[in-house]
């Protein structure tokens, strides 16, 4: 091979690429942008690396996104065409997947909804020690 083809080969190939990548843009779906959304809410909820006030501020930014982001999946008609067991277990699993409307429905903060679901109360968390298994 030609030190010329060399060259122009890997050339070639990225901007292939490139065009390929602007051509079919990637995107997320509905479910998988609230998802991702919902993450973001429990890491600021279990980051120890901010003040409270900080935390606070971040919780009610991400669960005011995350409200919009639950609405549109509940009226996206899509995702009942595309039954998926991915769809059929966020929908079987409400409270966690619907993290801010289970938390309004109960009148609880996000992060009691979620801590509840996971099986963790108050009570286990106080009554729990520091210790190396």
């Amino acid at each position: 091979m030609s030190t010329f083809l060399k060259l122009i080969l890997p050339i070639g190939a990225v901007i292939a690429s490139t065009v390929i990548a602007v051509a079919a843009p990637a995107r997320a779906g509905t479910l998988a942008n609230m998802e991702r959304e919902r993450a973001q809410l429990i890491d600021a909820i279990l980051d120890a690396g901010i003040t409270p006030a900080a935390r606070q501020a971040r919780v009610e930014m991400a669960q005011r996104r995350l409200i919009d982001l639950e609405r549109m999946v509940l009226r996206d008609d899509g995702l009942v065409a595309r039954n998926t067991p991915h769809v059929q277990r966020a929908f079987a699993n409400y409270d966690l997947t619907f993290l801010a409307h289970a938390s309004a429905e109960k009148n609880l903060t996000v992060a009691d909804v979620w801590l509840e679901q996971l099986g963790i109360s108050t009570q286990s968390l106080l009554a729990a020690k520091v210790g190396r298994r």
